[in-house]
């Protein structure tokens, strides 16, 4: 069987390839880019060959898809599926895996340096030493008894929602099923979003939840609380969210995730705001995560070689 990495994975290529044939064995031939193309006749010409597709959030739509005839499964090194053409996939029955979990530390960690960036003034402050001003103006918040809402309670939900608690915050949220884990208030969205100091979207994307942050949703919210998306782009309105922080009804922001993946175009709307940290999405960037993930992007591939699939979306 032919596997096919696409694009680069985030672990150096030798060391990617070592963990692949460790795991794998001799039970594949494996085919690495190492190169990131999102162009339609590229990926055809990369995949169309493969039994087996390992890659990330690479956009792989229905029209690559119809071209990998021999295709039996895919093992996205990612949580979200969303890029991948899920329906064209049932349809063919080709199997689909995913590595939820192996980003929960990271990403918790990296809402919660977000909101202290935002309560401290960590960008302005930076600034102001480099243009030999003082602190004024400058005083910041503190995170211990604010109220920390979590819109979403799976495993990176769960993880935020813990180092909250541990940061003396007072732990709210909500999910669609019902949870009770110990020193969280759960309660409904439009409650949540009017108690918080604080908001954080752990939710993934699908029509349920596109758009589930928008200018009803922001008007409810406290005039100095704020906003984080580590999620995905479009469960946030941008237009809306922009508005709110230009006209100051909303204390500030940081959003990983937009629309599309970075670049940005300059023009985008969240980036003329204030009180806004943007980052490239890179909230489950860290080297320990990435290798975590590339683990389990070749378990998927062996376990479903085993006869015994998991991770199954």
């Amino acid at each position: 069987m032919k596997l096919v990495i696409l694009e680069p994975l985030g672990v150096e290529e030798q060391k990617l390839l070592s963990l692949a044939q460790k795991t794998l064995g001799d039970r594949v031939e494996i085919v690495y880019y190492d190169t990131r193309k999102t162009d339609t006749d590229t990926l055809v010409m990369r995949a169309k060959d493969a039994d087996i597709l390992v890659f990330s959030n690479l956009p792989f739509p229905k029209e690559v898809l119809e071209h990998c005839l021999k295709l039996k499964m895919i093992s996205v090194a990612f949580t979200g599926v969303d890029h991948v053409a899920m329906d064209a996939c049932r349809q063919r029955g080709i199997l689909v895996c995913n590595c939820a979990g192996y980003s929960n530390t990271a990403v918790s960690e990296l809402v919660i340096g977000l909101a202290l960036s935002l309560y401290r003034n960590v960008i302005a402050c930076n600034e102001a030493v480099r243009q030999e001003k003082d602190k004024t103006g400058l005083i910041g918040l503190e995170l211990e008894g604010k109220k920390f809402g979590v819109i979403g309670l799976g495993a990176i939900g769960s993880r935020t929602a813990a180092l909250a608690g541990a940061f003396g915050c007072q732990v709210y949220a909500c999910n669609r099923s019902p949870r009770h884990p110990s020193g969280v208030t759960m309660t409904d969205l439009d409650t949540l979003l009017k108690t918080c100091d604080i908001v954080s979207l752990h939710v993934p994307l699908n029509e349920s939840t596109r758009g589930l942050i928008g200018a009803r949703e922001l008007s409810l919210m406290k005039p100095d609380a704020i906003l984080i998306n580590t999620a995905r782009g479009p469960v946030v309105n941008s237009r809306a969210l922009a508005d709110a922080l230009t006209q100051k009804r909303l204390g500030g922001a940081a959003v990983d995730v937009f629309e599309t993946e970075p670049p940005i175009d300059r023009q985008h709307p969240l980036l003329h705001c204030p009180n806004l940290i943007a980052t490239p999405h890179v909230a489950f960037a860290t080297k320990e995560a990435l290798y975590k993930r590339a683990v389990l992007v070749f378990e998927n591939v062996r376990k479903y070689l085993d006869g015994q699939p998991q991770n199954i979306v």
